[in-house]
């Protein structure tokens, strides 16, 4: 990517009367919103380019990119974004320098890369250097995809799926996504927002505790399951339609964050009251064992960030690999309904107490490893 040799655009143009809708909302007001994410609020008019002095965004009316790439693009003077996809190879987007917005106007009005004038070149995601998304621990090439009505539901599952993390559990990443699309398209039509959608997670992380309190396995189950999937919804809500928010992160992740522990322990008072009551010490001893080797799980994630400087489940293959069945809350739920479906929950819940244990003794081998590597260098992800 070429080295950024002037001050970032300040101002954005968005070309063109067509606007198409997509994920219920114009193509040009994504566009706006996704700019002001960057800083950019100043979205002037065609027809004034002409007298516009410093560098300036343009970008496509029916356009939709990702966000890496717009982000990228700021950092890239003279930069003229191709369409990726079906259609691919049409100039949706241009960083223009000084003097030359007129000019990259033409090219994208035009529609084509071809014979661009000088200071303009044609790049993608590969010439941004915008292939990994670290916020969402992926490689994968981001969206910029010219909006078409017989293309809709193609661009719109695509859009979806950039939403995905790319080191997640085998829950989230193989069953979730078409019934997670199709309620995160409800919602967005609906105009409900993720917070709302994570209050009713948290609802549900409420009535899971209750039920499995009084040994109710089913609709405890089912809250459960419910709350991990409303869990995905939301993230992929806030994400698709740019209404991701500070408070928002905070709200959903402080629910992932603290609730497991208290499954577990509502899951253990349950089995008292049944058929299937263990004595106090092994009780204990599960519960223990749980708990602390979630934690500590989760400390040693912790300490990968502070002294590796990355996650742990992106530095190698092998390592996202495990993130589908580490002992999390979706890995941990398969085995407590499985084991409930045979009649045996209090077997599920030392399943989870055994999975962990296991998941914590490679959680410390995969922190120790990656301290050892670091001495030779910085660790970079497998994805990067």
């Amino acid at each position: 990517m070429h080295a950024e040799t002037e001050p970032r655009p300040t101002a954005a143009c968005i070309l063109g009367a067509a606007s198409p809708r997509v994920w219920c909302d114009s193509a040009a007001g994504r566009l706006r919103r996704g700019l002001a994410r960057l800083g950019i609020t100043d979205v002037i008019g065609e027809d004034a380019l002409a007298g516009t002095q410093g560098p300036v965004l343009l970008l496509r009316g029916d356009a939709v990119i990702d966000g890496p790439l717009l982000r990228a693009l700021v950092k890239a003077p003279g930069a003229v974004l191709l369409s990726n996809g079906e259609n691919a190879g049409v100039p949706l987007a241009a960083h223009a320098p000084a003097g030359l917005a007129s000019a990259a106007a033409n090219v994208l009005t035009r529609g084509t890369a071809s014979a661009l004038p000088q200071g303009l070149r044609a790049t993608d995601a590969a010439g941004l250097d915008a292939t990994y998304w670290e916020a969402l621990r992926k490689r994968e090439e981001p969206y910029a995809l010219q909006v078409a009505p017989e293309r809709l539901k193609a661009i719109e599952w695509r859009m979806f799926m950039g939403t995905y993390k790319g080191a997640t559990d085998l829950v989230t990443k193989y069953l979730w996504p078409r019934p997670a699309f199709h309620a995160t398209k409800f919602c967005a039509r609906l105009g409900i927002t993720p917070n709302q959608v994570t209050a009713l997670s948290l609802v549900l992380v409420i009535a899971a505790f209750y039920w499995f309190w009084q040994g109710a396995w089913l609709p405890g189950l089912l809250a459960a399951w419910g709350m991990t999937f409303l869990d995905t919804v939301d993230g992929k809500l806030a994400r698709i339609t740019l209404q991701s928010s500070k408070w928002g992160n905070v709200f959903d992740h402080g629910i992932d964050l603290v609730h497991p522990p208290f499954w577990y322990w509502a899951w253990a008072v349950g089995l008292q009251a049944g058929p299937h009551a263990l004595r106090p010490a092994e009780l204990l001893v599960l519960l223990a064992v749980i708990i602390a080797g979630y934690v500590l799980q989760r400390v040693i994630e912790g300490i990968a960030i502070w002294r590796l400087g990355l996650e742990i489940h992106v530095w190698r293959r092998i390592d996202t690999w495990f993130r589908l069945v580490t002992a999390r809350r979706n890995p941990n739920l398969l085995l407590l309904t499985v084991f409930t479906a045979a009649g045996r929950p209090d077997l599920g819940l030392a399943a989870v107490a055994v999975w962990t244990a296991v998941c914590l003794l490679l959680h410390v081998l995969q922190l120790l490893q990656g301290l050892l590597a670091a001495r030779g260098g910085k660790l970079t992800s497998w994805m990067a």
